[in-house]
């Protein structure tokens, strides 16, 4: 190719690039999707993980954010952080009129004034085939194998998360279940710095934890959450977790389940249930209820006062509430269900 030739193909090789360059400015720049912010309890990730997908995929401007935390730390992040939140989610229904309803004219802010129950689910003894003496705990000896020396548990954070409080409340029903006194101290009370003990008045047994849990030993772990909890099973960092059902299932643990007596799955025994009380230490937050009675374990949806997406967030609700209602991995029971 000759001098001429080179300069004409340079020219051109140069225009080229330029209407290239040009073309790509000109584009349509893409449009911001909205944003729906979803705070859940950390027991619900797994089945959220599929509600958000079919979500955007029927509403491609629209985009899901799910977090997950301890039910507690769900509303707290509304009512004392002061956060920004179109739907709230949380694994016990008695927090939100506890945490969020005015209780009276000088009271704080109202947060939501309404909230559905949707779905139920118990309490179970998660395990892996590498837990020691998973080959040999059943129904009948878990309390006997759980207080081995050598066998370590957890449980979630009782001062964050529903399912902490709900762990001792079985442990302190389980006590009067088979009249064994003693096994509180054992799993957990002896377990802490400073120790916990437990109280009697009327017939309701109590446990009043102070603002921090501190293990003494290497035999109690205690995480924020149900997802660090199943986490740290799963790595063999402990034995034995106390954890939810739909959670084990989800997660494909092994579980030992529980008498319908003693582990909140079941509103025959609500009134059986109240006499297991948690007192929370937590005295930095004015929202939060300290007292925790036991009850029938109950999930609920509501949206806040002052959602930024009002009309999004209750088609999220509706369409989430259609989801769990088809069950599937993950989910808790419905409500009424067997």
């Amino acid at each position: 190719m000759n001098r001429q030739g080179w300069i004409l193909f340079s020219v051109s090789l140069l225009l080229i690039l330029v209407l290239i360059m040009t073309a790509g400015c000109m584009q349509t720049p893409q449009r911001e999707r909205t944003p729906v912010r979803v705070l859940a309890a950390g027991s619900l990730l797994l089945p959220l993980e599929g509600v958000e997908t079919r979500f955007e995929a029927l509403h491609p401007d629209i985009d899901v954010q799910v977090e997950g935390h301890g039910s507690i730390q769900v509303i707290r992040q509304v009512t004392d952080l002061h956060r920004s939140v179109d739907v709230i989610i949380v694994a016990d229904e008695a927090l939100i009129p506890d945490m969020m309803y005015r209780k009276n004219e000088g009271s704080a802010e109202n947060y939501t004034d309404w909230y559905v129950p949707f779905a139920t689910n118990s309490m179970v003894i998660a395990y892996t085939n590498k837990s020691r003496y998973a080959d040999e705990i059943t129904p009948d000896n878990w309390r006997e194998v759980l207080a081995r020396q050598d066998v370590r548990i957890g449980f979630s954070n009782p001062m964050l998360d529903a399912a902490g409080y709900r762990a001792l409340m079985v442990i302190l029903l389980a006590e009067d279940q088979y009249n064994d006194t003693t096994l509180f101290d054992r799993l957990v009370g002896s377990q802490l710095k400073p120790p916990l003990v437990t109280a009697n008045e009327n017939g309701t047994w109590s446990v009043s934890l102070p603002a921090v849990l501190k293990p003494s030993g290497g035999k109690l772990a205690i995480r924020d959450g149900s997802i660090y909890l199943m986490s740290l099973l799963d790595a063999g960092g402990i034995d034995y977790a106390f954890e939810y059902r739909s959670v084990a299932e989800g997660q494909h643990f092994s579980y030992i389940p529980l008498p319908e007596t003693i582990d909140l799955s079941s509103s025959r025994f609500a009134s059986h249930y109240a006499s297991a009380q948690v007192i929370l230490g937590f005295e930095r937050f004015s929202t939060l209820g300290k007292v925790r009675t036991g009850n029938p374990i109950v999930y609920a949806i509501t949206i806040p006062n002052d959602a930024p997406h009002p009309e999004l967030a209750h088609e999220f609700l509706n369409f989430t509430l259609e989801e769990a209602e088809r069950g599937g991995i993950g989910w808790p029971r419905q409500l009424g269900s067997s």
